[in-house]
């Protein structure tokens, strides 16, 4: 199958040393489980999502390119819509199905680490929320390794100073499981079962105030 994603840059690269550097100067970066990270292969990325400074610390902070799926109306700016899409993050329709899907499987079938945020959306309570389901049926499915990850600090300081957090920042790094292989379909308590293992590897690497 033909990649569906957009290569690796020397944009793409440039803008995340950058950001790297932006995140060791001017933040204390606490950063645990690296060696857990697969070099090579598909990986699906899950982590909790407390701030929009999520995506680009991980992507900093990881040591191979990352691949998002954002919402279409992310990209009906010119300017954002070039960024972002230099930045790995593909356009999809807000309510998922099966163009994210398609395009979920197609990069995981190319060997990317896609990155996503199982709960949907930032956490009003900073702790975490119960998974929507595309997460868990996209793990059943392609039976690609799931990465834990688990952020907390990046609420701390507003967007528009991301580069200068000027804070403590956290990643912890689980170490990769897959889910068990379920014959026939995949029915809402196999869905609902999945989401809240990956949500348990999640809480695991957190502090309690953030579980």
């Amino acid at each position: 199958m033909k990649s569906l994603g957009y290569e690796t840059t020397i944009f793409y690269r440039v803008i995340a040393g950058f950001v790297r550097l932006c995140f060791r100067s001017f933040a204390r970066v606490h950063i645990t489980g690296q060696e857990y990270i697969p070099p090579y292969g598909p990986v699906i990325v899950v982590a909790n999502h407390l701030s929009y400074n999520d995506p680009p610390f991980i992507a900093a902070v990881l040591t191979r390119p990352l691949d998002f799926l954002g919402k279409k109306e992310l990209f009906n700016n010119t300017i954002m819509g070039f960024f972002m899409r230099k930045f790995r993050v593909y356009p999809i329709d807000r309510s998922g199905g099966a163009e994210a899907m398609n395009i979920a499987m197609g990069l995981l079938g190319n060997d990317h680490a896609l990155a996503i945020f199982p709960e949907g959306q930032r956490s009003p309570t900073f702790t975490l929320q119960k998974a929507k389901p595309g997460a868990a049926y996209l793990a059943l499915k392609s039976q690609a390794p799931i990465l834990p990850i688990a952020v907390y600090g990046t609420e701390k300081y507003p967007y528009w100073r991301m580069l200068f957090p000027f804070r403590s920042l956290h990643v912890n790094i689980g170490m990769p499981f897959t889910l068990p292989v379920i014959e026939g379909d995949y029915t809402r308590g196999v869905i609902t079962g999945a989401s809240e293992i990956i949500m348990g590897r999640i809480a695991d690497l957190l502090p309690d105030e953030y579980k």
